[in-house]
Parts: structure tokens; C-alpha cells; sequence
């Protein structure tokens, strides 16, 4: 199976007369129906190369046969090109066939991406608009982090640079500082923009960290630099369970972004906050950089997501009725879908065998579910509260701090200003231990 098709150049007006001919008014009606972004489906019509999985999806929506209409020779072409040698070519012939275990972000150019138009093109249009600011905001496994490196990749196709710095892996000494944190930011900002450091030519103790970070951005980064800057934070909840960090660092975001109405340097850098929770440290209106920019909420896959996916793990849920039944017990969590979609195209396991071991040691979700054990283990604070929303037939109420943190572990879902467990899988499981 290759890894990316295109239309031949001579079929290219078939297709679009199939467009019409299946009752689709436009581009953008196509891409709603079947639910991909539009630039996808502009590259499928113009004869630009897409994912198999979605060449294949697209002609179905068109009720073309991808074999009469699909350029072979260019994936020969490609192949050849892009591969060293016969064994890569049959590697990568054997991961096409077998899907990698989904484990963490799904990588570029993967047919197991799901894009959730529109959401993607409004995340696209914001990074090319000047001192721009976008918070992404999910629990964690719901990919926040797999829209983040799209957001990057596009950034990098517009010709700016970017930076991404990802906060769980600053040593918690470092997190204790803000003076080491800034100068964290700093270095690792100058090397993955491939410039010398230089910390010390702009840092100044008289002027305090905070300044002399602005400075290094503002007069170093920005002026050397002549495209665009994308200045990616992952994981920014990390920084939230220490509040000095978090009260100064936050607002200097925050800062930022407002320095960009006035002065034109400003302009060229784009600011994206990833994080799992709402902020727990109170901060002033004014300076919090979570009440302004754009807002992105990712939520858990609708049951027409859950089949399209599992058409390009090649598994046909057409009538849903599969879809649902997982859904009973995972809700639309993307990752427990994709780890279920990834044992059912394997032949590991049933449907029913998934269903009924789900909240067991033997069944497919055993890593998953240890892992929140380990968690609530720790903190029994969080285990205590756990173990009330489960226990209760409706939503609770609880502590603000404690929800934001089981809300960001994704244990719960929010009702209003109550809350309840997030899936029928994590009841069963901390019910019965």
C-alpha cells in the first residue's frame, strides 16, 4: 500500500466533474462531508499528492475508482527518490501494511491523523496573522500535541521559523527559578533558531530577568531573524504547580502579545500555549495571556470520526453500530480509539473481546489504566476525589485545584460547574479497585 497518491494530470477534469456530479456545490462542501480540511481537499483536485488513506476516502465520497484515476508512477517516482536501498523500501512497505502501535503524537504525514475541519484551517489562518497568540487547551492523549507539530510544520512551509519548547522537560530545578527558567527559554530558543547564545550580552541583574528576557527576545531573536518567529510552548500546565514561576512568566507572555498592537518588531512573533487544564494560579485580568488570543478546545471524536478512522485502519464500522458500542465504554477518547482500531486491524483481538477485558489486566487498556493507578497512588488527594465521582449517581462538585487536575489527566468530564467520570471504562476501573 503506498504512503501518498495524486490524480493523474489527464483524469483531473474527471474529478472535478465528479464533484458536481455527486452533488457537492464546492471544495469546502466536500471537505465537510467527509471531514477533512480544504487545503487536503484542494491538493486532492489540483493533482497535488495526499495520504493514500484519503486519496481512497475522497474518491469513494466521488464515486470514482482510485485505480483508474491515481498517478502510479509518481509513487514509483517518489519511492525511488526518497529511498536508499530495497530493505527501506520493504520496511516501509510493512509499516504501511501494519500500523504503528499509536503511542504519543501522531507523526506528519500519518493516514492515522484525523483532522477536524474546521478547526485545523482556523489554527493555520492565525499563525499567519502578525503578533498572533493561539491557546490550545485538552486533556491530556487527545492530541493536543499532534495539532502542535501540523501548526509548526505549516509555519515552516510559510518560510518562518519556529521554535518549540516542550515545559515537561525542564528540570524541576530549573522550574524553582525564574531567573534559570528565562535564561532556559533563551538558550533554547537561540539554538533551535541556530544562533549563538549570547545570554549575557543582553542580561542585566539590575534590570531583573524578566526585562532582560524581553530584551534578548525583542533586540537578538527578532532582529536577527529576519522571517516570522513561531514560539511554541508545550505543556505550559506544568509551570502552574509553581505559582511565583507561573505569576511571572505568564504575564510576560501576555506582554508580549499586547507589545505587538504597537511596535512592528513585535509583529513578527506568533505565540502558541499548549496545556491540559484552566490555570489554577490567579492572576489579573489583564495578565493573563489565557483570555486573549484565539481559543482552541480539542474534544473527544463524534461517532462519525470514530468511523472514518476506522476506515483507514480498514475496518468497515459503516453502520455504526461497532463505533458505538466502543463508544459506550471510551466515549470519543482519540487515544483508547486508536489503541482499540490498532488491535482490531491487527486481528489481535474481537470487538467483544475488547469490550468485555476492557477495564481487566488482560485487556488492551491494562498500560493505560496502571498508569492513572500509579497517579492516584501518589496522590491520594486525587484518588479520594475519584473515587466520589464514581461512586455517585450524578455530577459533583469538587475543589477547583483537585478538578483541574483530574480534568487534565482526562479522568473526568465537566457539567457545568459539577463534574463526573470521563468514560464508562475509568468507572468500571476504579470502582472495582
Amino acid at each position: 500500500m503506498p504512503r501518498s497518491l495524486r490524480v493523474k494530470p489527464d483524469c483531473l477534469d474527471r474529478v472535478k466533474l465528479a464533484l458536481n456530479r455527486n452533488g457537492f456545490r464546492s471544495q469546502r462542501s466536500l471537505a465537510e462531508e467527509v471531514g477533512l480540511s480544504l487545503a487536503t481537499v484542494s491538493n486532492f483536485l489540483t493533482g497535488k499528492p495526499v495520504d493514500y488513506a484519503v486519496f481512497d476516502e475522497l474518491c469513494r465520497s466521488l464515486a470514482l475508482d482510485w485505480r483508474e484515476i491515481a498517478n502510479l508512477d509518481f509513487e514509483v517516482l517518489s519511492q525511488t527518490k526518497n529511498q536508499n536501498s530495497e530493505t527501506i523500501a520493504e520496511r516501509d512497505s510493512n509499516a504501511d501494511a501494519f500500523p504503528s502501535y499509536p503511542s504519543g503524537a501522531v507523526p506528519l504525514g500519518s493516514p492515522f491523523y484525523l483532522e477536524r475541519f474546521p478547526l485545523e484551517e482556523r489554527v493555520y489562518e492565525e499563525i499567519g496573522k502578525p503578533g498572533a497568540l493561539l491557546r490550545i487547551k485538552a486533556p491530556r492523549e487527545m492530541g493536543k500535541t499532534s495539532l502542535l507539530l501540523r501548526a509548526i510544520d505549516f509555519a515552516k512551509r510559510l518560510g518562518y521559523r519556529t521554535v518549540s519548547l516542550n515545559l515537561e522537560q525542564v528540570d524541576q530545578s530549573i522550574l524553582s527559578d525564574l531567573h534559570q527558567f528565562l535564561r532556559w527559554v533563551c538558550a533554547n530558543a537561540a539554538r533551535q533558531l541556530e544562533l549563538p547564545p549570547q545570554l549575557d550580552d543582553y542580561w542585566d541583574d539590575d534590570l531583573g530577568s524578566k526585562i532582560s528576557c524581553t530584551s534578548y527576545v525583542q533586540d537578538y531573536l527578532l532582529k536577527e531573524i529576519t522571517a516570522p518567529i513561531v514560539l511554541a510552548f508545550d505543556e505550559v500546565n506544568q509551570i502552574f504547580e509553581y505559582p511565583q514561576l507561573a505569576k511571572d512568566f505568564l504575564p510576560l507572555l501576555r506582554s508580549w502579545y499586547e507589545e505587538a498592537k504597537t511596535l512592528l518588531g513585535w509583529q513578527k512573533l506568533r505565540l502558541v500555549v499548549v496545556h491540559s487544564t484552566e490555570i489554577y494560579v490567579p492572576l489579573q485580568l489583564n495578565q493573563s495571556p489565557f483570555n486573549v488570543g484565539l481559543p482552541v478546545q480539542l474534544s473527544g471524536f463524534s461517532l462519525e470520526e470514530v468511523q472514518q478512522l476506522a476506515r483507514r485502519y480498514g475496518i468497515d464500522w459503516s453502520d455504526g453500530q461497532e463505533a458505538r458500542q466502543l463508544m459506550d465504554i471510551v466515549g470519543g477518547h482519540p487515544a483508547l480509539i486508536h489503541t482499540a482500531l490498532y488491535h482490531l486491524s491487527r486481528g489481535d483481538v474481537t470487538l467483544a473481546q475488547v469490550l468485555g477485558t476492557a477495564p481487566t489486566a488482560t485487556g488492551i487498556y491494562d498500560r493505560h489504566l496502571q498508569r492513572h493507578w500509579a497517579t492516584m497512588h501518589e496522590q491520594p488527594e486525587l484518588a479520594q476525589a475519584l473515587n466520589t465521582i464514581i461512586s455517585a449517581a450524578e455530577p459533583v462538585s469538587l475543589a477547583p485545584i483537585v478538578a483541574h487536575k483530574l480534568s487534565s489527566l482526562g479522568l473526568i468530564e465537566r457539567s457545568g460547574d459539577k463534574v463526573m467520570a470521563g468514560c464508562e471504562l475509568y468507572r468500571r476501573y476504579f470502582f472495582q479497585g
